[in-house]
Formats: structure tokens, C-alpha cells, sequence
């Protein structure tokens, strides 16, 4: 039975430390030169040649919770900081390629959404329509206090922020400008159609919008949305707005699980099934026997800093793991939900004995990891298809190692497997992913298009 090639998205921050904490230090570790256009540039060329869909950028805006009391384990580090504001290279990335997508993570809380979008909008013309936006919610509450607020919201709250924030980016992309609004007519002296550019007067509980959107529409108008929520309240976002998903799951029945779940809940808010592909994230230590691939990962294992990734996890959960001892039973830990969740995860994986901090800090390191030959890794990607995992979003211990491994090895296994494209399809992103430019008349945003265009009689009169 014929298959569709798997998506490929290349998952980095512009900082040093991002998900495997102390890798930075080994030799051929190019990360520490995240404040350089040209590593990007090179990075994102290599992408390029593995014809992969995505350089996906995260991001936040704060740090993370105290560990052991404050952030000096952070800062030490590196762990997500200094760390850098995407949207800021995105164009020199375009300018330098001609077919990767682009995938900035935003927050709703870091700016405001008339001007994120007149950005975003900014760079979907620079690149040819090549830009996606990560639609997050703020989850730390230094990045709250960073933005004025006295806490974090909370979880399902953010979620109707997201929701408000959204509905005005829509009405500014989607219904701001009628198509044929922009004229350029030099003989007539006429450059836009006033009668067809709007205000959008939106009035809600945060923002309150006048417009119009002072960019005219882009090459997809509404960039491609990815969220990366898994909770219920995400999952319901997701299937109201999101065009890809990216997920974290331990296997691909678990993967199955969420995706059969979330695509449900796709179709009860009046999409297809199809309007949403999900991208898992998984990280790969290939070598060329099955030998070499182990060696090369507990190479890799030698170099990862427990007390980082720990840190890393204890500010994810809101649990403050940083004054124990590495050997601490988790049972020793103050009962709360986020402990009770850890808790669970790792017994999972630990029999025989009760699991420690130690044991938390490992299994984050080997979390999502493939480590083969490429046709052994093309087998394992072959089960993640299998489950309905449409993409997969590569997690790097080195930059760029970690990517031109992939790419030199791995892909062109995957390409004669039918696994990977050969190459780019044409036009913009969400072309090349869904083969129309813009978004299908079922999403929600495209309730806007024409929404606020004053109605005319029969005669043409407004």
C-alpha cells in the first residue's frame, strides 16, 4: 500500500542548551555560536539539502523555576539562557533558501497581537510564504512577571487568552484586506482599493483592535499554525485552529492513543481528520553498525549533565527538585500533582527498586531517543507512521552534527523506503503540506474572509 513520505522538522532554540543539557561541551558542538547569522544560515542550508519541511524554532520568555532555592544551575548551564529572539534571523534564513519552512514559537503574553501579526505577515512576504507560527501559552511564571503580571494564569485561563488572541490575528490576516484591495495603479495614481480594506473594531475581554492591518495580504495570509499542547484543553485548541501538532510520547501506541484522540475532537470542530498532522519529536544516534550507534550514544550519555536535565524537568513540572541529592528516592519528595505525574512516568521505566532523582534525570536524556543504523532507524520510523504520526520533529545533541548525520545517512535510507521526499513540492509551505496556499473554508479563521466588506444592494451601492 503507498504511503505518504513523513514530514521532517529540524527542533532548535536560539541558545546554547535546549533539551539535552551538557552536550554543549563536546568537541564538534556548534551551539555555543547560536548569536551568529551564519551558523543558522549553514544550519538551515543542510536542512535544506535533507529536504526537510521545517527549521522549528522554541522559544520562551522567562525562566524557569527555582532549582535549589534559584536559577544559578540555569545560568550555569545555559539552560535556555542567554537566549535569543527567533523571529529576528527568520529573514536571513529566507533569504538563504528557497523552500524550508520557517516555525517561530510565539507567546499570546509576549506581544500584542496587531503587531505580532503585521510581523508575521512581515516575514511571510520576505520568505515566499514560508512562515509558521508555534502558538503557545506563557507556563512560567518569571516569563509572567516579566510581562507585568504577579502570577501565572491559570492552565485552562490561558487557553481562552490564546482563543481571543487568535480571533483578532485571524480578522487581521484573513478579513482585514478583501483580495484585489492592493492596485499599484501608476496610470490612474490609484495604489490600494479603500472600499476594499477594513477596520476590524474588534472589542473583546484583553484587546480591543481598531485596524486595519497595515500589511497587505501575504503569500498564505495566515502563516501555518502549530500548537504543542497534550493536555485536554490543548487537544480541544489544536482541533479548533492548529494545522500541525507536535507531541512527545514514549511509543508509537501511546502516539496512536493522542492522535487518534486529538483527530476525533478535529472532527467534532467541524475539520477533517487530515486538516492536522502531528510531528513527534524523537532524537537519533545513528552509526554505521548497530555497535558503533551504541558506543556513539553512551559517548553521548557521558557528556549529558543530570543535574540540568532535573533542572530542566523541575521547572517544566513546578517542582523544585534542586535540594535533594541525585540518589534521593522520588517517594522522599513532597506528594503533589506534578511529583505524582513524574512519579508515574518513571516506574514506568524503573523496576525493582524505587526510582530516584538520578533515575529522572537519565530517562530525560534517553526520553524519545533512537539510536541505530539508518536502516534500523528507518524501521523504527516505519512503527511511528504505522501509528499515524505524520512527521517527526528531530531533536539535536549537536549543532550541526546531530542534523547533517541525519541528513547524509538517514534520510536517503528514508527516501528509498518512500519515507522522505526526494523533492520539495512546489509553492508556500502550506501548499507543499496541504496543496492550497490558504487556509481551507472549514477553519475557523475563515469566518473572517469578507466578514468585513459593508454589504451592497443589488445595484453596487453600499
Amino acid at each position: 500500500m503507498s504511503q505518504s513520505p513523513l514530514h521532517f522538522s529540524a527542533f532548535v532554540m536560539n541558545t546554547t542548551s535546549h533539551i539535552l543539557q551538557g552536550v554543549w561541551r563536546q568537541p564538534g558542538a556548534g551551539q555555543t555560536n547560536f548569536n551568529s547569522l551564519e551558523h543558522w544560515v549553514e544550519l538551515a542550508k543542510i536542512l535544506e539539502r535533507g529536504r526537510f519541511d521545517f527549521i522549528f524554532f522554541a522559544d520562551v520568555v522567562g525562566l524557569y523555576g527555582d532549582f535549589g532555592g534559584s536559577y544559578e544551575k540555569y545560568v550555569e548551564a545555559g539552560l535556555q539562557i542567554p537566549s535569543n529572539d527567533p523571529s529576528v534571523i527568520a529573514s536571513a534564513i529566507a533569504y538563504n533558501t528557497t523552500d524550508l519552512g520557517i516555525a517561530i514559537t510565539s507567546s499570546v503574553i509576549q506581544e500584542h497581537p496587531f503587531n505580532f501579526a503585521r510581523k508575521m505577515s512581515t516575514l511571510d512576504h520576505a520568505s515566499n510564504g514560508r512562515i509558521a507560527w508555534n502558538i503557545v501559552t506563557n507556563a512560567l511564571t518569571n516569563g509572567a512577571r516579566n510581562f507585568g503580571y504577579d502570577e501565572l494564569e491559570e492552565h485552562d485561563e490561558r487557553y481562552r487568552w490564546a482563543d481571543e488572541y487568535v480571533d483578532v490575528a485571524y480578522k487581521l490576516w484573513e478579513g482585514s484586506w478583501d483580495d484585489g484591495a492592493l492596485l499599484q495603479d501608476r496610470a490612474r495614481g490609484v495604489h490600494g482599493d479603500y472600499a476594499k480594506i477594513h477596520k476590524i473594531n474588534h472589542s473583546g475581554e484583553r484587546y480591543r483592535v481598531e485596524g486595519p492591518h497595515l500589511v497587505a495580504p501575504s503569500p498564505q495570509r495566515t502563516p501555518v499554525l502549530f500548537q504543542a499542547g497534550s493536555s485536554p484543553a490543548g487537544r480541544d485548541f489544536a482541533a479548533r485552529n492548529a494545522e500541525a501538532q507536535f507531541i512527545i510520547t514514549p511509543g508509537p501506541e501511546q502516539a496512536r492513543e493522542l492522535v487518534d484522540d486529538t483527530r476525533r475532537r478535529v472532527v467534532a470542530a467541524g475539520r477533517r481528520p487530515g486538516d492536522l498532522k502531528f510531528f513527534q519529536g524523537l532524537h537519533f544516534v545513528v552509526g554505521d553498525t548497530e555497535a558503533e550507534a551504541k558506543r556513539r550514544a553512551a559517548d553521548l550519555e557521558e557528556s549529558i549533565d543530570l543535574d540540568g536535565m532535573v533542572a530542566h524537568l523541575s521547572g517544566a513540572v513546578g517542582v523544585d527538585f534542586g535540594g535533594h541529592p541525585l540518589d534521593t528516592p522520588l517517594g522522599d519528595i513532597a506528594d503533589t500533582d506534578g511529583v505524582r505525574s513524574v512519579v508515574q512516568w518513571v516506574r514506568e521505566s524503573v523496576s525493582g527498586r524505587e526510582a530516584t532523582i538520578r533515575d529522572l534525570g537519565l530517562l530525560q536524556g534517553r526520553n524519545s531517543r533512537v539510536v541505530g543504523t539508518p536502516e534500523t532507524i528507518a524501521d523504527q520510523l516505519q512503527h511511528w507512521r504505522d501509528a499515524g504520526v505524520d512527521g517527526i520533529n528531530v531533536v539535536n545533541a549537536t549543532i550541526p552534527g546531530s542534523y547533517a548525520d541525519f541528513v547524509d545517512h538517514v534520510i536517503p535510507v528514508l527516501q528509498d523506503r518512500g519515507l522522505a521526499q526526494r523533492e520539495y513540492a512546489p509553492g508556500t509551505t502550506r501548499a507543499k503540506l496541504f496543496g492550497s496556499d490558504l487556509l481551507p473554508d472549514r477553519h475557523p479563521a475563515a469566518r473572517y474572509r469578507g466578514a468585513f466588506t459593508p454589504s451592497r444592494d443589488a445595484s453596487g451601492a453600499a
